[in-house]
């Protein structure tokens, strides 16, 4: 698709992003630069001084996320970490201090609970509810920041970015949004309004299942100053192989999240047209609760479907039946994934609640594996 304000179609802009400009005889992408030190005579200043603070290989890949984050709009800054929890944390303790208020999903990510503990040790008070309904505009007075997930995982439900950010940017707060299951190519946060769009790219930005990385883009200098700053000083910088091997993983992002994409919606029907009632939720479904909503503010409904079996046995059985999918606890790869979530608590799911990540299979080969599983698990 391409687009006459911001230029070139998905697809061309992710086989390009971030690229330098050709030289003779050069590598259209440059390898890993691996130092730890630069040359640096004289006044240390210039762009690579040291190993923890730039690295020319995260210097293309943050330039490559903020053209996919941000098509055509000048000052956006994006800053790479070890991990999307890495990318998450910086956010947090970088723009909050003791005193300060944040409200934060209470359905979101697993890991948020340590993350809340973490921040009532240092004396910032959070207070949290859920995704759906716009539930965490009623908690916003006197916040410095909201954290939105949209969609939630692994719920699936979807807020009014546009509506919280209104809210709270009159109140003098800060947004936040969780990107990775969306990824650039299906939700956009800073045209949203946010003031931050925060990722794990360990998910389907990289989409192999191999790499672990984190990245946060901003377009305020004063808002990302911090978080630059809280990089350096904890080092949550990701290696120059993992950099580089993102950056060649986003060339083929846009067919990846169509095929994914395309495919989620083939395996939600076959899941909603199944003879039992699995509560399947998909954005992209039409009779989905967040259809609409996600529809108005989301170019793509992103690769993840989630139903429930009747108990943890079943979906257990159901797991274990599955010859294509692999049990595993990630998503947006390119071989498809599922998990019974209840396996680690913390998510306020039921037993037999599965999280099934759509890969790039043929759509026909993964729904009659699903099916059949689904038919020997209720043996």
């Amino acid at each position: 698709m391409t687009d006459s304000v911001t230029g070139p179609g998905d697809g061309t802009r992710a086989v390009r992003a971030g690229l330098p400009e050709p030289v003779k005889h050069e590598p259209t992408l440059p390898g890993p630069v691996f130092a730890a030190h630069f040359h640096l005579p004289g006044d240390p200043t210039g762009a690579y001084t040291y190993g923890r603070d730039e690295n020319p290989t995260w210097t293309h890949l943050e330039r490559a996320i903020g053209e996919l984050e941000a098509p055509g709009r000048d000052g956006v800054e994006t800053l790479v970490f070890a991990s999307g929890m890495a990318a998450i944390s910086a956010v947090l303790f970088s723009q909050l201090r003791a005193g300060d208020t944040v409200v934060l999903p209470d359905d979101g990510y697993q890991v948020l609970p340590l993350v809340r503990a973490q921040l009532e040790a240092y004396g910032v008070e959070v207070r949290t509810a859920p995704t759906g309904g716009d539930a965490q505009l009623e908690l916003l007075d006197g916040a410095k920041l909201l954290w939105i997930e949209t969609p939630s995982n692994p719920g699936l439900d979807v807020c009014d970015v546009r509506r919280l950010v209104e809210a709270a940017h009159s109140r003098g707060c800060l947004v936040a949004v969780d990107n990775t299951l969306a990824t650039p190519l299906g939700q956009r946060p800073l045209e949203l309004g946010a003031d931050f769009s925060v990722a794990s790219g360990t998910k389907q930005l990289t989409g192999h299942g191999d790499i672990l990385l984190g990245y946060v883009t901003g377009a305020d200098p004063s808002a990302m100053a911090p978080v630059r700053r809280w990089r350096k000083i904890v080092g949550a910088i990701p290696g120059p192989m993992e950099a580089w091997l993102a950056h060649r993983s986003l060339a083929t992002l846009q067919l990846r999240v169509e095929r994914q994409n395309a495919s989620a919606l083939i395996v939600a029907e076959a899941l909603r047209d199944w003879h039992e009632d699995l509560g399947v939720r998909y954005p992209g479904l039409p009779g989905d609760p967040s259809h609409k909503l996600a529809s108005q503010q989301m170019r793509r409904f992103g690769c993840v479907v989630s139903f429930t079996l009747p108990t943890r046995e079943r979906a257990e059985r159901f797991l274990d039946a599955l010859r294509l999918v692999d049990d595993a606890t990630s998503f947006g790869g390119v071989r498809s994934t599922a998990e019974r979530r209840g396996r680690w608590g913390g998510d306020a799911v039921a037993e037999g609640f599965v999280r099934f990540s759509v890969g790039a299979e043929d759509p026909e080969d993964l729904v009659a594996d699903v099916l059949r599983a689904l038919d020997e698990s209720a043996k």
